[in-house]
Formats: structure tokens, C-alpha cells, sequence
């Protein structure tokens, strides 16, 4: 004979909407384990937007799904998954990925200074650390070449709180102006340089949308020979345009220049030594 003190069976009617209040609501967080009762499938969040929550399991098996209410089980106790709160907004960066002054106001230029030998190179420069060499007030300027670098730096006249960075293309061991860099030898001023042929070799070629910078041989002038071997018709100054403009932040240029330049800006902005 069946007893009347039972209730229900536990397993019956429609779990999805108990009394209201029972089910609590939880944030769908990365790493947030949950399973979708109807599929049986169970994993990790890995995102939740306004479409809905994503989950990946154990074999890295993804499924997205609504975010219905009580549709998850957790813990096997049913939970509605909502979109986490927002937190506090990421500050704003710089090309360079420093954090960006906020109503920056033009600064009176250091004495110092940082020199550069081509336009093309001051125009990148420019681009992606025009922020940050605003904020310390430090001035770029270049020189068409570095055949007469030693003269410069003497007519520049350094000294402690006048200081003299310059960055110098194709600077590797043998070359014309690793020699010529060599003999600079003032504490105030620092030479350091990028291995590339030039400025153009800098930038990434998936942000140009190439595979990579073509070998030119030797005797063809290295910059018409790019614009040749790429299959762009147009003059190296239109080519120039074209990947100065695929240049959006510092991830689209190689370390090998990103590195140099940062340490040149440390450089001439480093207090002077009393």
C-alpha cells in the first residue's frame, strides 16, 4: 500500500520555473564550470556576450548557448548564468601602448633632442611615439643620413641635461655605420640602431599584407627594388604612404626597433646627474 506522507515525484513537473527565489543567479565568468541538462554537455566558460554563454570541454569541444533562465546546472543544482558586470574601463593607450595623458597641453621642447636619419623614419616615429615624446617634451628631427654624424654631434654640443639620442638604420657589426657610430664617444649622447636595410624593413609584413620583405640584390637601389619585386606600381614615395598607413600601434613593428627606440626616449629624458 503506497503512503500518503510522500509527496510528488521529486523528478516531475517543470524544473525550469520553480518558486520564485530558489534560483540564484550566477555571473558566467571564465573558468565558471557549468552543464546544459538538456545535451548533458559540460565545460568552462570561455565567453558570454549578449548572444549568449560559450562553453568548452574537457577535449576543447566548444557550444554556445542561450541564456535562458535556470537553463544550467551547476554543481547539478540549477542556476541561471548572466552576463558579468562590467568593470572598470582599461585606461587609454598611446600607439606605443603607454598610457595616454589626457588633455595633454604642448610642452616647452627639452634641450635635448633625438635624431633620426630620414624622414621616413621621423614619420613613424612620430606615429607610433608621438604621444609619449609630447608628454616629455623631447623634439625628433632628422638628418638625411649619418656620413656625418661625428660633425653633427659636435655642433650639437652635448652635455649633462642636453642630451643627444640617435637612432641609425642598418647599425650591425662591419657596416658602414656601425664605423661611423663607433666614433662617437660623448657620455651624453647614445647611438644605438635597427639591423633593417631601412625604416621600411621595421614593420611587419602581415601588416603590410605581404609574406615578407623581398631580398633585393645588390647594385639596385634597395627601396625602387621593394616597389619592383612587390608589384606595386607607384613611386617609393606613394609605396612609403601605403605602409606608414598599415602602421596602426607598436605591435605592428618588429622588437628589433620598438626596443631601440624606447631606450633612446629613456635616454634623453633620464634627470640630469647632479
Amino acid at each position: 500500500m503506497r503512503s500518503k506522507n510522500y509527496g510528488n515525484d521529486v523528478l516531475g513537473g517543470d524544473w525550469r520555473r520553480p518558486r520564485k527565489g530558489q534560483i540564484p543567479e550566477i555571473p558566467a565568468e571564465p573558468g565558471l564550470v557549468a552543464e546544459d541538462p538538456d545535451s548533458g554537455f559540460c565545460g568552462a566558460v570561455v565567453g558570454c556576450d549578449k548572444f549568449g554563454v560559450t562553453l568548452e570541454d574537457r577535449f576543447g569541444k566548444r557550444r554556445v548557448f542561450p541564456l535562458t533562465k535556470a537553463g544550467f546546472l551547476i554543481d547539478g543544482k540549477p542556476v541561471t548564468l548572466v552576463r558579468p558586470a562590467a568593470g572598470p574601463a582599461a585606461p587609454a593607450r598611446s600607439a606605443s601602448g603607454s598610457i595616454a595623458v589626457k588633455g595633454l597641453r604642448a610642452q616647452v621642447a627639452k634641450e635635448s633632442r633625438i635624431y633620426v636619419e630620414g624622414v621616413h623614419d621621423a614619420e613613424l616615429v612620430e606615429k607610433i611615439w608621438g604621444h609619449d615624446l609630447r608628454v616629455e617634451g623631447v623634439v625628433v628631427e632628422y638628418l638625411e643620413g649619418v656620413d656625418d654624424l661625428p660633425a653633427i654631434v659636435e655642433e650639437f654640443a652635448p652635455e649633462e641635461g642636453r642630451r643627444l639620442g640617435v637612432l641609425v638604420d642598418h647599425l650591425v657589426e662591419g657596416s658602414k655605420e656601425s664605423r661611423i657610430a663607433a666614433r662617437v664617444s660623448s657620455p651624453h649622447v647614445l647611438v644605438t640602431g635597427h639591423p633593417f636595410i631601412d625604416i621600411w624593413e621595421a614593420v611587419k609584413p602581415a601588416a603590410v599584407g605581404i609574406p615578407a620583405w623581398p631580398r633585393v640584390p645588390r647594385g639596385i637601389p634597395w627601396k625602387e627594388g621593394i616597389v619592383e619585386a612587390l608589384g606595386w606600381d607607384c613611386e617609393t614615395g606613394a609605396a612609403w604612404k601605403r605602409i606608414l598607413g598599415s602602421v596602426n600601434a607598436y605591435t605592428d613593428l618588429e622588437p628589433a626597433l620598438l626596443g631601440r627606440v624606447e631606450e633612446l626616449i629613456d635616454f634623453v629624458t633620464a634627470p640630469a646627474q647632479s
